[in-house]
């Protein structure tokens, strides 16, 4: 591994004077010494150039002194998310470099990155005043990204630039073309991001109702993206993203611990109790703990289990079938309501039903509609629901739109409807009015 001695570097006129960091001049040398260990022994190296955002804000509103003061603290921060072969340098007034001498792969610099956005999240106290920093990070890779120390050191600074671009608070990789479809998902992925941090999610509820009584006895939580700018944004446009980049696990957990707060409530208004749908992604199933998650989020919400129903989608299914089945009967031990969502799509299977604890099959519409034009998909929908009955399941028909689709569920003999025809998702107060009826 390459090393530089700490103190020559003490002695060298070319710390910055502010925080006791490379300056510029010092911060390329070292960075040659760098490219010239990982090219004779083909290693891997990375540059971050950082960004504070809104420092020159900060030094208009509570004077440069106040700036130098935060500077140093953010230069502490930054230092303790590295190792000590690692070197911070300070090129100019709001930015950083960092120089990462030897990594296994592009997605170490990623992780030191993300160790840093999660630094600044407390705010700094400095003379009384709370301020919170953000960053903007551009990440170049040798020798993907460049050849030389100039090369790279540009690349990087390309790479930040194209971070504020998108937000800032953000990092990004170098990359010297990027189609117009790539740019708009790192906006989108970006934005998402930005969304969780400031809390653009909110809720809807759709109820769901008893076939026989007519009476509501649940309803299926909903998120929406409240979107500045855009109004409101659908799950179909962001989930499968926040799917693919993890995003969903904190999301998935926002949720359900918004919705049984919501229900508990509404119960303690007085209002009548209902169960609460909450729909599980396979990653976070899988990735998480999810028992232990279900169980402090009750506990927190005081929300009995018996009001809680998990929706699981089929692919849940298809990983990890022995840790999913303990996983499905400790939840079900506990008291909390498990259904497989949207039956009858994708890798459909009659095995489910009779191997998982579930009390629960929603089929959705096109399944339903099917059976108006083939003698042997009725055939078929009529069995799968005298065996959802035979296993002391319930069948729920969900996205149920007109009369024509309603009269075709009863005659199949399914339990409860979801659907337009009884009502669109609603915000909580607009639910809460609907229940109070």
């Amino acid at each position: 591994m390459l090393s530089i001695q700490v103190s020559e570097i003490k002695k060298s006129p070319y710390c910055d004077a502010l925080t006791g960091l490379h300056n510029g001049a010092l911060f390329y040398n070292c960075l040659e010494q760098a490219l010239s260990f990982a090219n004779r022994n083909e290693k891997t190296l990375a540059v971050l150039f950082i960004s504070i955002d809104r420092l020159k804000l900060i030094n208009d509103t509570l004077g440069e002194s106040f700036g130098n003061q935060l500077l140093r603290a953010i230069a502490k921060r930054l230092k303790s998310c590295l190792r000590r072969s690692d070197i911070v340098g300070r090129p100019g007034r709001n930015e950083f470099m960092v120089l990462l001498p030897e990594i296994r792969n592009a997605e170490d610099a990623a992780r030191i990155a993300r160790k840093f956005f999660a630094s600044m999240e407390l705010p700094f106290v400095l003379k009384k005043n709370e301020i919170f920093i953000t960053l903007s990070i551009g990440i170049s890779v040798f020798p993907e990204d460049g050849n030389n120390a100039k090369a790279v050191l540009n690349t990087s600074y390309t790479a930040m630039q194209r971070a504020k671009e998108l937000g800032k608070n953000s990092y990004q990789f170098y990359s010297p073309s990027i189609t117009k479809k790539d740019f708009e998902r790192m906006v989108m992925e970006n934005s998402l991001q930005s969304a969780l941090r400031r809390n653009e999610f909110i809720m809807h509820y759709q109820p769901q109702i008893d076939l026989k009584t007519g009476r509501i006895i649940g309803a299926e939580a909903l998120i929406r993206w409240k979107r500045p700018g855009a109004g409101l944004v659908y799950p179909k446009e962001f989930l499968p993203l926040m799917e693919e980049t993890g995003l969903i696990v904190p999301l998935s957990e926002w949720v359900l611990k918004t919705a049984c707060e919501q229900n508990k409530a509404w119960q303690n208004a007085g209002l009548q109790p209902i169960r609460i749908a909450v729909n599980v992604s396979a990653r976070h199933f899988h990735e998480e703990d999810l028992t232990h998650l279900v169980s402090r989020v009750l506990e927190e919400t005081g929300l009995a289990p018996s009001y809680l129903e998990l929706e699981l989608t089929e692919n849940v299914f298809l990983q990890k079938l022995d840790r999913t089945v303990r996983a499905l009967k400790v939840l079900r031990k506990m008291g909390v309501n498990i259904s497989i969502d949207d039956f009858g799509t994708g890798y459909s299977s009659l095995v489910y039903l009779k191997h998982f604890p579930m009390n629960k099959l929603k089929i959705v519409e096109p399944f339903i509609s099917s059976v108006s034009f083939s003698n042997a998909e009725e055939v078929i929908a009529r069995a799968i629901i005298a065996l959802a009955h035979t296993l002391n399941m319930k069948v729920v028909a969900e996205g149920i739109e007109n009369e024509r689709q309603l009269r075709l569920i009863r005659s199949l003999k399914c339990d409860e409807l979801q659907g337009n025809i009884v009502s669109r998702p609603l915000p909580a107060n607009r639910m809460a009015r609907l229940l109070a009826k």
